[in-house]
């Protein structure tokens, strides 16, 4: 009989243990780098082992009952402001509650990969006035950014979970005059300092098939799409060449018949001529006494 660790992970247990690590989150266990990561790698497990490796150092059993967040009518904030300076939330450090990035002529920078994130979701509202707001993400988070911007920019530069994953939300509402907002994953940071586990191996292993797999289905659509391309652009040469073609023979039977009509005309005046001037002399010879 086999091991039953060696045993295939169904869909259902690997949402159990994203959920699970969510709620490790929640309670101050995980980082939100780490709690990306794992969520990925129980995305990625394809084996109970596997699966258990990830939650290895997590207490077992049903998450105590938390106590949920007190708030006030006017909805509790974390502010950080900048006014014609800088302001910079890094390392680690705890978020409970909705986040308000305020930069006025400064610059503010918000890297969350190492923060405690004690919510389910990350809320940002991020006011910039001819300003920078800088967001730093784990790469596979989902983002979700929108407001308004006036004379500014708001972008998100972040490598995300495939569709269908549950991974951790970010979302960010941005009002922006005259400024920047920019949301950037790991790629486009400084790296931060990450644990090894029994995991990771098998998870960078697994990461690099599925982005490699992505990278050739990625490059199979964009020749499919090169190729589609050269078809229509070959249909509209041969279409053009085809107009073109058409162009020239109506020209040169417009050509033709002008060319046959000035003959016919110059042909019925000199007939007229020839006729007028046999007209004359018959005229002549009938007035003329001696004939």
């Amino acid at each position: 009989m086999s091991d039953l660790g060696e045993m295939r992970a169904s869909d259902t247990e690997r949402e159990q243990a994203v959920e699970r690590l969510r709620e490790a989150s929640v309670e101050g266990r995980l980082t939100l780098a780490e709690l990306t990561e794992r969520t990925e790698a129980a995305y990625l497990a394809r084996t109970h082992a596997e699966l258990a490796q990830i939650t290895a150092d997590l207490p077992g059993g049903a998450p105590a009952p938390r106590p949920q967040p007190m708030k006030t009518p006017g909805k509790v904030k974390t502010w950080v402001v900048a006014v014609m300076g800088d302001a910079k939330r890094t390392g680690t450090w705890r978020i409970d509650q909705e986040i308000a990035a305020v930069s006025v002529m400064g610059d503010v920078t918000l890297d969350l990969r190492q923060a405690e994130v004690r919510t389910r979701e990350v809320e940002i509202t991020a006011t910039c006035v001819m300003g920078d707001v800088k967001i730093i993400v784990p790469d596979g988070v989902d983002v979700e950014l929108s407001g308004v911007t006036i004379m500014g920019d708001k972008k998100v530069q972040v490598a995300e979970a495939p569709a269908g994953q549950n991974a951790p939300v970010v979302r960010v509402k941005a009002f922006v005059l005259m400024g920047d907002v920019k949301i950037i994953g790991d790629s486009l940071a400084d790296p931060i300092k990450r644990g090894w586990f029994a995991w990771s191996e098998w998870w960078w292993d697994r990461r690099k098939e599925v982005r490699q797999q992505l990278r050739a289905d990625l490059r199979q659509t964009i020749d499919g799409g090169r190729q589609a391309h050269r078809e229509i652009m070959q249909a509209h040469r041969d279409a053009t060449r085809e107009f073109r073609h058409m162009q020239r023979e109506a020209r040169q039977g417009e050509q033709e018949f002008r060319r046959q009509f000035m003959r016919d005309d110059r042909e019925a005046r000199r007939e007229s001529r020839r006729e007028d001037r046999d007209a004359w002399r018959d005229l002549r010879r009938g007035d003329d006494p001696s004939s």
